[in-house]
């Protein structure tokens, strides 16, 4: 996929984050000038634009707080102003915590409202505002596209809490909402991981980390660099596709 996408400008909400950086450097090395977004991790969101590899655009870490419209607002306007286009949009900005479905008390309004807050409006209100960027015309032809970070627990009902699965079933019905409503000009797909293995997962319970390998077919979990591809596929051989949910999830469904 080396400079496929060269020339082309993605926008990676949550870029700093475990998968959004294999993300930003799978873009990257494929030729693509990537906005890597951030909401407060201002520093690491500059150190990986600072260790992308050079194409033929600059990268940039800019603001993008998927929580509030206006701030994505300016957003789309500095990505206007320093690029002129935006080709790709991928929102990877999430969050949850670890609550134990039986303990509904412990899921307190003010975490289901963040967590719907974040994981559905973020990424519908990342797609209204960069819309017009992504519909229009390029001369090389070709659509926009958006490729939304799910999860597996969209369909499993298993995850960190209850609301959490359900902000991804959201998500991915949104998917198939907006593949129909923005068709043609704008492609739409879920890319939805199993468990990754980033950073974060490795600082867990080791033997709660084994566990969850163990239950994947694969016997193992996904690496960020495999959802990356998944997200690349997307952008450069999957381009008569729109409204799918892609799994990257070792089978895991299967067991």
């Amino acid at each position: 996929m080396m400079r496929m996408l060269q020339g082309q400008v993605a926008v990676v909400t949550g870029g700093a984050g475990g998968i959004g950086e294999a993300i930003c450097r799978g873009l990257a090395g494929a030729g693509c000038a990537v906005v890597v977004g951030y909401n407060s991790s201002q520093g690491p969101a500059q150190a990986l634009v600072d260790s992308l590899p050079a194409v033929d655009l600059p990268h940039a870490a800019l603001k993008a707080p998927v929580t509030d419209s206006a701030a994505l607002a300016v957003l789309a306007t500095e990505v206007q102003a320093r690029y002129g286009r935006c080709d790709i949009l991928v929102n990877c900005a999430g969050t949850t915590r670890f609550v134990a479905h039986p303990d509904l008390d412990g899921l307190d309004n003010s975490l289901i409202d963040q967590i719907l807050t974040t994981n559905v409006r973020g990424p519908f209100a990342a797609v209204r505002a960069l819309k017009p960027l992504l519909a229009a015309p390029r001369a090389e032809g070709g659509t926009g596209l958006v490729v939304n970070i799910s999860s597996i627990a969209a369909v499993s009902a298993m995850g960190s809490n209850i609301m959490y699965c359900a902000s991804k079933a959201a998500l991915d019905n949104m998917t198939k909402s907006l593949a129909r409503a923005l068709a043609p000009q704008i492609r739409v797909l879920s890319v939805s991981p199993g468990l990754a293995d980033t950073d974060f997962v490795k600082s867990l319970d080791p033997a709660w980390r084994n566990e969850q390998a163990g239950r994947t077919p694969l016997q193992r979990l996904a690496l960020p660099e495999e959802v990356a591809a998944a997200v690349l596929a997307a952008a450069t051989h999957l381009t008569f596709t729109t409204g799918a949910v892609i799994p990257v999830d070792g089978g895991r469904p299967l067991a």
